[in-house]
């Protein structure tokens, strides 16, 4: 059976690359600790000695648009387009091309129909910042094949935060039932609090602070129990126009597991967010 080497959950800011590659004058302050943490971040999944990668994210109405909303969507083809005109525009990403794992896909797709979720797929799927900045910032050399999941996080009804955990639950268990030798490591990208054209969305930091500090404690802590106490779909109105991403770091936890601490917890506290990077290692794998 394929092996689950890593779980790993962060913020994908559209902005880093950018960032990250100026210089001169062009070189915003807070870019040289943004790279020493990024590049920390990156040598967890490293050292993790990853096949495949299951791909967690959200498309921000590039490809999937209110003529046609799947709640859940697993990406099956054997390559992948990326980014968008828009993100290639104002966020300065290239054009970039992945390599599908698409047998994965298929299992999962299949199993996850005996699991309980009708899963939605698309063998003509293009992809956006949610997956390829993790990408970017996780695995710049682009070289190991994705499965991309995407959740619906934008558009009304969503599914409840308790269906992201159990969603993660079931991606683990589809993943290490896979009858492969492959080794997995499973990336999913969100939000803490995050406004988004509105009026809290140029601060000096998120927009809720006290809701980021709560949310990184849950996340870190794998209180997932905890989280779902509190966190609501009308509740993730009030840290945020945006916040609703944060339901794709539960599904994260629920990958993660019930009570399982995160090896790896880094956090950056920027203009109008809050950057946040876990690592969990199932079984102790991947750990030097």
């Amino acid at each position: 059976m394929a092996e689950l080497v890593a779980v790993i959950a962060s913020t994908h800011h559209p902005f880093y690359l950018r960032a990250s590659t100026a210089t001169g004058e062009d070189r915003p302050p807070f870019a040289d600790e943004w790279v020493r943490k990024v590049e920390a971040f990156r040598e967890t999944l490293t050292r993790a000695r990853p096949d495949v990668l299951v791909m967690v994210g959200s498309d921000h109405f590039h490809q999937l648009w209110l003529d046609n909303m799947p709640q859940f969507l697993v990406g099956k083809a054997p390559f992948y387009d990326a980014n968008f005109y828009n993100e290639e525009r104002e966020f300065g990403l290239p054009r970039m091309l992945f390599k599908g794992q698409d047998d994965l896909s298929s299992y999962i797709l299949r199993e996850g129909l005996d699991a309980g979720f009708d899963l939605a797929f698309s063998n003509e799927l293009r992809i956006d910042h949610s997956i390829t900045c993790p990408i970017i910032t996780l695995r710049p050399q682009n070289d190991l094949p994705i499965v991309p999941v995407y959740t619906n996080i934008f558009a009304p009804p969503l599914p409840r935060p308790k269906r992201f955990v159990q969603l993660g639950r079931t991606i683990r268990q589809l993943v290490e039932s896979w009858p492969s030798s492959q080794r997995v490591a499973v990336i999913g990208t969100g939000h803490l609090s995050l406004e988004l054209g509105g009026p809290r969305q140029f601060g000096a930091h998120g927009p809720d602070p006290e809701f980021d500090r709560k949310a990184v404690e849950w996340i870190s802590s794998g209180d997932i129990e905890g989280c779902l106490a509190e966190v609501t779909l009308d509740s993730l109105h009030l840290p945020g126009n945006a916040t609703h991403g944060f339901m794709d770091f539960m599904l994260m936890m629920g990958v993660a597991g019930e009570g399982r601490k995160a090896d790896y917890v880094d956090t950056y506290d920027l203009f109008h967010t809050m950057e946040a990077y876990f690592t969990w290692y199932p079984d102790g794998g991947g750990r030097s």
